[in-house]
């Protein structure tokens, strides 16, 4: 049993060094706030609204027809979705079923879903009717276990007018021609019943949600999370936030019954979004903002700023680049943003000037969290109001997460207070392990008094005053926009390309989106490229915010006595010219 008390004379007035109370299936969540609140808004998204008893409705549905097509307790569906008002219904569908749900990124190339599925052995998928979406989703279907494509069209999502409006301009996106098999949601929604099965569900050991990663080694794999991983980090993350509900008043819990909104500018495919935002809605019976574009406008973000001042949201999760977008945006101040009481900042560095800008902008206050895929997402956060808040710091652990700084080269010895060593996390809301990876598992846990401990590849140290800092990154990892690039990913693309030898890719400092991606690359003997035909190239094979946004064609990479690319010597090489 891990020690249940932070060491720390910081730690926030009324919270328990504990949580209790979280061991259930992760649908309970939408049943309690159907039952409580049927009538109340959930899902709000282009002027239309569901509320929970409707959205419950759809998912028991959804959970007959996985049962009636023969899917089995713990099979793998897949959704490849924008946040669309779908996914909430479709999610829980797939947990009532007793499948697990594989959320992968609906901007993925058809050859990256591809892989994906495959590794998953999903056997269905839900994807969006859009002349990209769907023909991608057609392509990466081919010579993986799926047998059902289930089509999603937001025109029944619509207010009418908008709806019939839409339908007479062409402007509500269609994929045009769908394949002889494919299904329509609208219909199955139709033609099922809101019965779902009888599924005996173990929360602390039946998988909920498998979300791809690349771990510390920067190889996609499927982490495994059930369902107690999610309850408990919604929950532990309820028992840690305190927030002051009007003028005079003291820091208290979020007030539950629909009084708050969350603003879904976070992807819902990505575990920061699905817990922070939709789940931490559910379980609170408020609002979520459907945002399937966070960039759509004209500047980019106008159209999120528009929907703060039409829905009044009071929370906003986000990666920092998002409140960069905010704070620099040309048309802020034509925008009413008052509503906003808090915003969790996850996924990379907030630069405290951002910060102040942002708060000094809208009034809200910004908490700075730190989180893995592994650990579904949550691990610490600072203090939700700024008496205790130290900006640049991670915070404490949230109740009933240990954190442990290890000496990098030995894991077994525990490193003094103050001095860097690689982040450790016990808690309950770390994964069940990686899918079908042993090997991984191996190498990504520890045993400490008889705790499990998972290894995060991040280097940190935990400070006099008990605040947890993240210093620097073991791994290669680059994170673009708050997005995950592994380095091995783009480079293992790269050298699908018939003229290319070597390739390496690093991460340099970037002003928008924290870092961009730079390949280096030497081409083969007698071989002519530009940096256009890479280009084209990426393009093709990969998402946009892994793809390299500088290409260097050199004559020789750095190699060490065992022939592997260095890319420690050229990342040092860039960072001094921004020294």
């Amino acid at each position: 049993m891990i020690d249940p008390v932070w060491k720390t004379p910081f730690w926030p007035e009324g919270v328990a060094h504990m949580c209790t109370d979280y061991k259930f299936p992760l649908f309970k969540f939408l049943d309690d706030s159907a039952r409580e609140h049927p009538d109340k808004p959930f899902t709000l998204f282009n002027g239309a609204s569901k509320n929970f008893a409707q959205v419950k409705d759809t998912a028991d549905r959804i959970g007959a027809f996985l049962a009636g097509k023969g899917i089995k307790k713990g099979d793998k569906i897949a959704i490849f979705l924008p946040n669309l008002p779908q996914f909430p219904e479709i999610l829980f569908g797939i947990l009532k079923a007793g499948a697990v749900a594989v959320s992968c990124n609906p901007i993925y190339t058809a050859s990256e879903l591809h892989l994906q599925l495959k590794d998953s052995q999903s056997k269905m998928v839900f994807c969006m009717d859009h002349p990209v979406f769907y023909p991608n989703t057609v392509k990466a279907v081919e010579g993986t276990d799926v047998d059902t494509v289930i089509v999603c069209n937001i025109k029944s999502y619509l207010p009418k007018f908008k709806a019939f409006l839409g339908g007479l301009l062409g402007k509500i996106p269609r994929a045009g021609k769908i394949a002889p098999g494919h299904l329509m949601f609208d219909d199955i929604i139709a033609s099922s019943k809101p019965i779902p099965p009888s599924i005996s569900i173990d929360p602390e050991k039946d998988t909920a949600i498998m979300l791809y990663t690349g771990g510390t080694t920067g190889v996609p794999k499927g982490a495994e999370l059930s369902h107690t991983n999610f309850t408990y980090d919604v929950m532990a993350i309820l028992e840690y936030a305190r927030f002051v509900h009007g003028d005079g008043k003291k820091p208290e819990r979020l007030y539950q019954k629909g009084f708050h909104s969350f603003l879904g500018v976070l992807p819902w495919y990505h575990c920061f979004g699905i817990t922070v935002a939709l789940l931490l809605s559910v379980k609170l019976s408020a609002k979520l903002i459907c945002i399937p574009d966070p960039r759509a406008g004209k500047p980019p973000f106008t159209e999120v700023l528009k929907a703060v001042q039409k829905y009044r949201p009071t929370f906003m999760p986000a990666v920092p680049t998002i409140f960069v977008a905010f704070t620099n945006h040309a048309l802020i101040n034509q925008y009413d943003l008052s509503s906003l009481m808090g915003c969790f900042s996850g996924g990379a560095p907030l630069p405290p000037e951002v910060c102040k800008q942002f708060e000094d902008k809208t009034g809200s206050i910004i908490f700075e969290g730190y989180g893995l895929t592994e650990t579904a997402p949550v691990v610490s956060a600072n203090p939700t109001f700024k008496q205790n808040r130290k900006i640049g710091s991670i915070g404490f652990p949230l109740p009933g997460t240990d954190i442990k700084i290890l000496d990098i080269e030995d894991p077994s010895n525990l490193m003094p207070r103050g001095e860097d060593g690689e982040v450790a996390i016990c808690g309950p809301q770390v994964m069940k392990g990686y899918w079908k990876n042993p090997e991984a598992n191996a190498e990504s846990f520890v045993h400490i008094d008889g705790n499990r401990y998972f290894l995060t590849g991040d280097i940190g140290h935990i400070d006099s005053e008990g605040y947890v800092a993240i210093t620097d990154r073991k791994k290669d990892m680059i994170i673009v926009s708050g997005f995950n690039v592994y380095p091995r990913d783009v480079e293992d693309i790269l050298y699908n390309h018939p003229k290319v030898e070597l390739a390496a890719v690093v991460g340099i400092p970037d002003e928008k989106s924290g870092e961009k991606v730079k390949a280096f690359i030497k081409l083969k003997q007698d071989e002519t490229a530009t940096q256009e035909e890479i280009n084209a190239f990426c393009k093709q094979h990969m998402a946009g915010y892994k793809r390299p946004k500088i290409i260097e064609f050199r004559d020789e990479l750095p190699i060490s006595n065992v022939g592997k690319v260095l890319r420690r010597i050229l990342r040092d090489e860039e960072l001094k010219n921004f020294g």
